[in-house]
């Protein structure tokens, strides 16, 4: 009998593969699978799917909000891309004003220094001219009494009586005047 009992478990065991699982072990492993597979369907799943559809939602928000601040972002680049451009043209016509009017008021000062430089020139001649006929006249004045005395000195008798001095001189500077003018007229048809 142990003969017997040895050859059925060598028969046994030589119908038995060492890789392939028992059967039990078969339908144990498979139940558990089953569990697990449900348990993971029913619980596990839903969430997953719900974190990533919400985690897709706000990838997409974020992409649209995004897309909706480029958009703006551009809007606003071309509004300054035009300010700017308004700015320029803004300054070049701020500049070419600041040019006309640096012109015009540069005219301005010119004419008014050149006015300026006209009065003060008369107000300069009129002054020299008064000054000249003071000396005139105060040299008259001395070349009279200059001229008295040495007329006194030359007659020997004095000549004090104011009037007849005042004529003598008078007639003196004048004959010196005839002969100043007729001085420069020879002087004048000569040339």
């Amino acid at each position: 009998m142990l003969q017997a009992l040895s050859t059925s478990v060598i028969a046994a065991e030589a119908t038995h593969n060492p890789i392939a699982p028992e059967t039990p072990d078969l339908v144990w492993g498979a139940v558990c699978f089953v569990v697990l597979l449900v348990f993971f369907w029913r619980a596990i799943l839903p969430r997953m799917k719900k974190l990533l559809d919400e985690r897709g939602e706000a990838i997409e928000g974020n992409i649209e909000k995004a897309d909706v601040a480029q958009r703006e972002a551009e809007a606003v680049l071309e509004q300054y891309t035009a300010q700017l451009a308004d700015a320029r043209v803004e300054a070049g016509t701020i500049r070419d004003q600041a040019r006309t009017d640096g012109q015009r008021i540069l005219a301005e000062l010119k004419e008014q220094a050149t006015t300026e430089a006209a009065r003060i020139a008369a107000n300069a001649q009129s002054q020299i001219e008064a000054e000249r006929q003071a000396a005139v006249v105060s040299l008259r004045s001395e070349v009279g009494s200059l001229a008295i005395d040495l007329a006194s000195g030359v007659i020997g008798e004095s000549l004090t009586d104011d009037t007849r001095s005042a004529a003598i001189v008078d007639r003196f500077l004048h004959d010196l005047e005839a002969r100043d003018l007729e001085a420069s007229d020879s002087k004048a048809v000569s040339s």
